[in-house]
């Protein structure tokens, strides 16, 4: 169930509460009874309603998190990516130097504007979106949203085109087997114009990657289980067994995907399946990229590459037992003089 933290008061205290009700009875009793009713700017349309994040993001968010100095709690940085409307896409991100004391923030504006500045020149259709943060490892609290966060909030509203940023809150304290992540939209509140709270409410979160980080997520998954390389024969055959291994899967991976697509077609050409005019898209766009070449023509390519690699490979074998043979003559003249 989505939750909603509330900033009441100038002691910057959350409160954890299911709905906006509750935040105006608790910020109206600070009040006077002369002072007007709560004001609560709920009718942003502009608001952000959803928000999907790449891996990049999730694998930066936490290396900053592990280089932080041991004396920081938590460590933020701004997000980057595309708006459009109420739905938003982060795709990159930076590390922001800040301290906080007590009640105080202090947040590295030039720093932050001049990574801002560099990565546009490399993405220049990057906009900010809002800022991440990670929480203290030895926080034991429920709540991800800590008291100095609507501080930060403030600063990247103005940091952003429609100045309502997103907040991304990455559980980095491990108490689970998974690394939650939250994403916040934050609503004003103010009484007499003057701002009196912040409530940020959870807003729907989903991951997704790319054809090319998928391919770099599986094959960091497929390395994690591996040791690192050695130079010895023996790590050398470990090696090429993984190689294989992971060639072979790949390929048994293929095959199993042409067969649903062959399965797909059949069941549609003999009227089964109700055909789909994206999926036929998509698979005509698949067949094209496939080079046509006949079958012996392609045999010849293949034999021609493969005695290009093996002559390569028996070049490498030489070259490496010839620097053998010099080290231990090296040695073995270094050992008589």
């Amino acid at each position: 169930e989505n939750m909603t933290f509330c900033t009441i008061g100038s002691n910057s205290q959350y409160v954890l509460t299911n709905d906006f009700s509750q935040c105006g009875k608790m910020a109206t009793a600070t009040t006077t009874s002369s002072s007007p009713a709560l004001l609560l700017d709920a009718e942003n349309h502009d608001a952000p309603t959803s928000v999907t994040v790449h891996p990049l993001v999730l694998l930066s968010v936490l290396d900053h998190h592990t280089r932080r100095q041991e004396a920081e709690g938590r460590v933020i940085g701004t997000l980057l990516g595309r708006r459009d409307g109420t739905k938003v896409e982060v795709t990159n991100c930076f590390a922001v130097p800040h301290a906080e004391r007590g009640d105080e923030v202090a947040i590295g504006k030039d720093f932050n504007k001049q990574m801002l500045a560099l990565h546009l020149k490399s993405n220049p259709k990057e906009v900010v979106v809002g800022w991440y943060a990670s929480t203290p490892s030895l926080q034991t609290e429920m709540t991800l949203v800590a008291d100095t966060s609507s501080l930060i909030h403030d600063f990247y509203a103005t940091e952003t085109e429609e100045g309502d940023p997103v907040h991304l809150v990455v559980d980095t304290r491990l108490s689970t087997d998974s690394i939650p992540i939250v994403a916040y939209s934050s609503t004003s509140v103010s009484i007499q114009s003057e701002p009196l709270a912040n409530l940020f409410h959870e807003i729907p979160l989903e991951l997704t990657s790319t054809e090319a980080e998928s391919i770099c997520l599986q094959a960091m998954q497929e390395g994690s289980v591996t040791t690192a390389s050695t130079t010895t024969d023996a790590g050398l055959s470990q090696d090429k067994a993984l190689a294989t291994t992971l060639l072979q899967a790949s390929m048994t991976q293929l095959r199993d995907l042409l067969a649903a697509v062959l399965i797909y077609v059949n069941e549609v050409v003999e009227g089964k399946r109700i055909p789909d005019p994206v999926m036929g898209r998509k698979i005509a766009d698949t067949l094209t990229c496939v080079p046509r070449i006949r079958p012996e023509v392609f045999e010849t390519l293949f034999h021609d590459k493969l005695q290009d690699l093996l002559m390569v490979t028996y070049l490498s074998n030489i070259t490496k037992t010839q620097l053998t043979v010099a080290e231990k003559l090296t040695a073995t003249l270094g050992i008589k003089e």
